[in-house]
């Protein structure tokens, strides 16, 4: 059976794309470290779509994570067709030695891991000819971005290795494709539930559904990246026009407040 594998696929916007790849009648390799979540995911998932689903609770960040993954799926005897790198963090904060611990975590979640995941795979991919790998960047790897400064440069870094690597394999019949979501409704964004809805409302924040739907198309039709939504058009634009002076002024009013 065709598998597609998920990293942070127990929740949010991995959640999506599980439930997604479970329509187009892929079995799942979960991996996330909530085990919890995991367990509820695969039971849903199964219950709904009728497909397989093997879960693994691992630490994401570890550096040795992506070849225990890729031992797993072996056990298993995975043959994995899609590969999302999905699984992330945000913090808002400027930084400090206090927060290094925390911005450790996130460059081997966003960047260590997922390189690896891409490589090891990618490999398997590569002999059989065929494979699909969806990188989740971040519209924030395009402007500067005071207070997630890690975030948005781990995510720019995805972009770039992402794009080289889908140069790499597109002649070996392995397509790779890097999304670049504007603000997307999970429970990354610590504001208020009435502002919620009001972002959704006007279009500023999409529904993980909405941005899933386009980026699983994107993959499957060979795109390298895909932007989608207004935002994603008129955010960088105007930050590239912003005086520095008043970027620095917007960040010590929100996150230094």
């Amino acid at each position: 059976m065709k598998t597609a594998l998920i990293t942070g696929g127990s929740s949010g916007i991995g959640l999506e794309y599980s439930r997604e790849f479970a329509s187009r009648g892929y079995d799942l390799a979960l991996v996330s470290n909530r085990a919890e979540d995991l367990e509820a995911a695969k039971e849903s998932i199964q219950e709904e779509f009728g497909t397989t689903v093997h879960t693994l609770c691992a630490d994401l960040s570890d550096a040795a994570c992506a070849e225990r993954v890729l031992a797993w799926c072996d056990s298993l005897g995975l043959q994995v067709e899609v590969l999302v790198n999905n699984a992330g963090m945000f913090f808002m904060e400027y930084l400090r030695p206090e927060n290094l611990g925390k911005a450790d975590t996130m460059m081997g979640l966003h960047v260590c891991t997922p390189t690896e995941l891409c490589i090891l795979f990618g490999a398997r991919m590569k002999e059989r000819g065929t494979g699909y790998i969806l990188n989740m960047s971040s519209m924030t790897a395009r402007i500067p971005a005071p207070g997630i400064a890690v975030y948005s440069a781990s995510k720019a870094y995805l972009k770039s290795f992402s794009k080289s690597f889908s140069y790499e394999m597109r002649p070996f019949g392995v397509k790779v494709t890097t999304v670049c979501p504007a603000a997307v409704d999970t429970g990354l964004y610590p504001i208020s539930p009435a502002l919620r809805r009001t972002l959704r409302r006007i279009g500023i924040i999409r529904s993980p559904r909405w941005l899933v739907r386009r980026a699983v198309r994107a993959l499957f039709r060979g795109r390298r990246t895909v932007s989608p939504g207004l935002t994603n058009a008129v955010v960088p634009a105007l930050v590239a026009v912003l005086p520095p002076r008043l970027i620095d002024r917007l960040g010590t009013k929100w996150i230094l407040r």
